[in-house]
């Protein structure tokens, strides 16, 4: 896959309450899709885990699935310090593995969403300034 976008996603649950991969997994099946459609689920303590394999196209960014990656930040607009942490971290990785690709929202995309909720490219530009000074 030629990798141009790495997308950030919010679940649009209500902020604070938990959810899971899996719990993800089960309303898109739901939604007949093939499962899972973000890359990565960042959750409400930071942990990461796993959605599709970097391998399968995303169902997250339509029409840009297969050229992208999605990873989800549980809630909707009230992310935690945990969560950003491991955003950042998990981007700057990515980041390594796919530099040309432009780190982008949901909402960047698709001017009809609003997801995740805050600017992803003044974020992205923070994070490599405390990076990289």
């Amino acid at each position: 896959m030629n990798i141009k976008y790495l997308v950030v996603h919010c679940s649009d649950t209500p902020n604070g309450r938990e959810t899971t991969a899996a719990d993800i997994h089960r309303w898109h099946k739901e939604r007949s899709w093939d499962g899972i459609g973000y890359h990565a689920v960042i959750k409400l303590d930071g942990d990461i885990e796993a959605g599709r394999p970097v391998y399968w196209q995303g169902a997250h960014a339509d029409p840009y699935n297969h050229e992208s990656l999605g990873v989800c930040l549980i809630g909707r607009d009230q992310f935690l310090p945990e969560q950003m942490r491991s955003l950042e971290g998990l981007f700057l990785a990515l980041h390594a593995e796919y530099p040309d690709a432009q780190i982008v929202g949901h909402c960047d995309l698709n001017p009809h969403k609003t997801c995740p909720n805050f600017n992803v490219k003044n974020w992205w530009a923070d994070v490599l300034k405390r990076n990289i000074d």
